[in-house]
């Protein structure tokens, strides 16, 4: 492996931490770093393997203002690269507005999720949109031959070099990026029509926009989708005619918004609603379906059957845990996130577009959540799902599960006592003619070895282990979300001669 240190930031987090979301599996990085050639430990790098994997990861670089929570950490983008039988490296930083505004303080400045706004210095109203910090640490998608991250509480578009994990500045739009309100995290991109769809919402009237970006980078269609008020979504889904958005009964508490405390609860009462919209209709032609009381934070896919909808995505049994008494003090403040805890189970709508009318099935009685399809299928029929378990009681992957959904049968992988794992995002096979003829990429955290991996595994074939198995420069914080990226599609974006010197071939 040739290895270069590129860059370190100066951490002020303390020597003799306890947290459990920033030690252990979630201890932050600090170096940066650019890595060719990777060590291969098992097996060998596929040759039709031609594209980059991304991650972001919440990994803070200075202690909370009073309570930390993990979703308050800086972007931190990890890229694995693939071409010609060799793989590379780099990890970068982010460098939000408000990273380098802490940077330079030497302490946070905004309040987290945990936390009232009014104890940190810099107070703005705290929350979609309302300016806690910007720390674009969610999700990470591609579009256009650029990755973007973005922040589930909506924010900027940060825009990151796929092949140097570097930040190029922030999406524009030509301007028409709506700034106010910003972006909420799991913006979609259509691989068929070059589209990236998204979604926005606020604690201002009328509290959601819909919007696409075409193919040339340019803002074609801005609709307000009208809520009752408030609401907390966090993922939406397309078909090849419609987006589908949703507003689910788990949203602050209206009383205690009122009093500038932003205290979720869940409304089981008040039935899940889908908003089904025309992708280029206006608000008129929003329509509503009404299901089960739940909260979903991620849809797999969507797509059309004739008159309905088909619409697939995690349930929660249990949006709002109970304290059971069970477990530590972290077990305890942090239940929210364990899958476990929320009963997290792949589920079916089915949106009658005559009827109106809403069937809905499990499809599965496992836990799994942030499942990964072949991007080739997005918003089109599908058969397969590959996602994550998790440790019980943690916000840690421990294992994946590849959904059959046409027979439910299911194919398991343990990573391993003490080892935890990363969304897993599907790379076709160069070449490839199946829905599951590719590859499953992730990144692991090997506690036990004090070591992080990037494991390629077969997607028809998850039970069997890694077919290559790479070493990272060093361990890495445990991390959610992430996608794959096809190398000639990038190539497009970028110069031969750039594509080349960024990778090392």
């Amino acid at each position: 492996m040739d290895v270069e240190i590129v860059g370190r930031l100066l951490s002020t987090l303390p020597a003799d931490d306890d947290h459990p979301y920033r030690t252990g599996p979630w201890k932050p990085q600090t170096t940066e770093w650019r890595a060719d050639d990777l060590d291969v430990v098992e097996g060998a790098v596929p040759a039709d393997l031609d594209g980059v994997y991304l991650r972001n990861t919440e990994n803070p670089v200075h202690p909370a203002v009073r309570n930390y929570h993990p979703f308050d950490g800086d972007a931190m983008v990890h890229v694995v690269g693939f071409r010609d039988g060799k793989a590379f490296y780099r990890n970068r930083f982010v460098r939000t507005d408000g990273l380098l505004t802490e940077i330079e303080a030497r302490s946070a400045q905004w309040a987290g999720i945990s936390e009232r706004p009014e104890w940190a210095p810099r107070y703005d109203g705290w929350g979609a949109r309302g300016r806690m910090k910007d720390a674009s640490s969610t999700d990470v998608t591609v579009h256009r031959g650029m990755a973007l991250t973005s922040f589930y509480q909506c924010g900027d578009l940060y825009r990151v070099d796929p092949f140097s994990a570097e930040t190029r500045g922030k999406e524009t739009w030509g301007g028409a990026f709506p700034v106010e309100w910003g972006v909420s995290a799991h913006p979609k991109v259509d691989d068929a029509t070059g589209e990236l769809l998204f979604f926005n919402y606020s604690k201002q009237a009328p509290y959601m926009h819909y919007g696409v970006v075409d193919a040339a980078n340019e803002l074609v269609h801005y609709v307000d989708v009208p809520l009752p008020g408030p609401r907390l979504p966090h993922d939406m889904a397309f078909t090849e005619n419609y987006a589908v958005l949703g507003d689910f009964p788990l949203f602050w508490q209206a009383d205690a918004l009122a009093q500038g405390v932003h205290l979720p609860r869940f409304h089981r009462d008040l039935p899940s609603r889908f908003a089904v919209v025309p992708r280029r209709g206006g608000t008129d032609r929003i329509r509503w379906f009404e299901a089960e009381s739940t909260y979903v934070l991620h849809f797999t896919n969507a797509y059309e059957d004739g008159d309905e909808i088909v619409l697939d995505g995690f349930f929660q049994g249990a949006p709002e845990p109970a304290d059971n008494g069970t477990g530590d003090k972290w077990e305890r403040a942090f239940r929210f996130l364990a899958l476990d805890r929320m009963q997290t189970r792949l589920h079916r709508w089915r949106l009658d577009l005559v009827t109106g009318q809403v069937r809905e099935e499990q499809l599965s009685e496992s836990i799994t959540e942030f499942g990964m399809i072949n991007p080739r299928h997005g918003g089109r029929p599908y058969r397969y799902a590959w996602a994550a378990t998790g440790k019980p009681s943690w916000f840690l992957f421990d294992g994946l599960v590849r959904h059959d959904l046409r027979t439910g049968a299911e194919e398991r992988l343990s990573f391993g006592e003490g080892v935890y794992g990363s969304e897993a995002a599907m790379a076709p096979r160069t070449g490839s003619t199946g829905e599951d003829d590719g590859y499953l990429i992730t990144l692991t955290t090997d506690m036990n070895a004090d070591a992080s991996y990037c494991l390629v595994l077969d997607a028809a074939r998850v039970a069997d282990g890694p077919v290559c198995k790479l070493r990272l420069p060093e361990r890495i914080a445990s991390g959610t979300h992430s996608t794959w990226a096809d190398g000639a599609e990038l190539r497009r974006w970028h110069t031969a001669d750039t594509a080349a010197h960024a990778v090392g071939l």
